[in-house]
């Protein structure tokens, strides 16, 4: 039996705001065992998704019983908690890290955590090496993570379980994306393909930039939140930071867009590759105005457009909600969700509203004459 004092385990990067206030005594270090224990083992009414956020904070509990029991009850989840929970964007990221790195082995659970947009891209490095064919594919073919993260294509190579086709194609990309990874004979080999013998020799040409060297030159923060009530980047200087931008290969955007500031965001949503305007939308840095400026805008691409109205966290904004519901580039679907949703003066509103799909105008106009039609039964 435990005694509690059997290791002293790092700080947990996660705090329980998330949890219902009755619940967070379940992982409370000062609470007692027994009730950290209930949580431990799963026995306490919380949704998948706090269920592993939960199970994850306990396993910095100080007492090692409980540690223990975590590891035990996290490695044998139920299956509706974790189809449920590994596919929900809102989870913190380093709670589906976590997960990923005890299921990496599991092709259906890494596939739902890989394709999660808000699991670590390290996490997903760490299983790469040795995962098995089937999840090794589903890791190659997410493009966005391999160029926002070189590790990834580093420990792909070195898979054994991977098949050539994968790792040529992945490289390839790589290289045409313009990374460049030294270390990794794949890539010479790609590059020898693309361009001939001669590129084994030569060293790859440097197209542009890189992110740092950017963040440096404009002197971007380089840490979340530090950019925040900074003063807008002179005219001038956003001019030479978008004259600077366009010279960068698409890998380096990608980076940047995930790392950089605000201006240097609002240059890279216009870019013409989609894969660097969704790595816009999804950097950690991105704010509530940014994403609202984009589901406001009638030329944001679908796939931005996509991440947004996924976002449950994000829908809770109502003014981008309205946003959403009002851009003609919004599926009709998710259209007549939300409108439901609305405040009555904004669907009546909406029902004059000429610039507005008459999709939209429609419904809102329908949904007024069903608030007003009289109920049956009555006078």
């Amino acid at each position: 039996m435990s005694d509690g004092t059997a290791a002293d385990p790092a700080v947990c990067p996660i705090t329980p705001e998330f949890l219902p206030p009755n619940m967070i005594k379940h992982v409370d270090p000062k609470a007692p065992v027994p009730l950290r224990m209930m949580a431990a083992k799963a026995l306490v009414p919380l949704s998948p998704s706090d269920m592993l956020s939960v199970l994850f904070m306990l396993s910095y509990d100080p007492d090692q019983g409980v540690r223990d029991q975590v590891q035990k009850t996290s490695s044998t989840l139920q299956d509706r908690t974790a189809a449920s929970g590994f596919r929900d964007e809102e989870v913190h990221p380093p709670v589906l890290g976590y997960f990923l790195r005890l299921y990496g082995q599991n092709d259906t659970y890494a596939e739902m955590l890989i394709l999660n947009g808000n699991t670590p891209d390290d996490a997903v490095a760490a299983v790469a090496e040795g995962c098995s064919k089937r999840t090794a594919e589903t890791i190659g073919q997410n493009q966005l993570r391999l160029l926002r993260h070189d590790g990834i294509i580093r420990a792909l190579a070195k898979n054994p379980n991977a098949v050539g086709a994968l790792i040529d194609g992945v490289c390839d990309f790589a290289v045409r994306s313009g990374m460049n990874l030294e270390d990794v004979p794949q890539m010479t080999e790609a590059r020898v393909r693309l361009f001939g013998p001669q590129a084994a020799t030569e060293p790859p040409p440097q197209e542009g930039p890189s992110a740092d060297d950017i963040m440096s030159e404009f002197s971007m923060p380089d840490a979340p939140g530090v950019e925040e009530g900074i003063t807008p980047m002179e005219e001038a200087k956003k001019l030479s930071l978008s004259k600077r931008i366009m010279s960068m290969n698409v890998s380096e955007k990608i980076k940047l867009a995930t790392k950089g500031n605000k201006e240097a965001r609002g240059i890279l949503m216009r870019d013409s590759n989609k894969l660097v305007s969704v790595a816009v939308i999804r950097s950690p840095r991105i704010t509530d105005g940014e994403v609202l400026t984009q589901a406001q805008s009638k030329i944001c691409i679908d796939d931005v457009l996509r991440v947004i109205y996924s976002n449950r966290e994000w829908l809770r904004k109502y003014s981008i909600k309205l946003a959403l519901v009002k851009n003609p580039k919004v599926p009709q679907g998710v259209s007549m969700r939300l409108i439901a949703t609305l405040h009555e003066h904004d669907v009546k509103s909406l029902a004059k509203d000429k610039n507005v799909p008459g999709s939209v105008q429609m419904l809102a106009k329908k949904q007024i004459e069903k608030k007003n039609a009289p109920k049956k039964g009555g006078d």
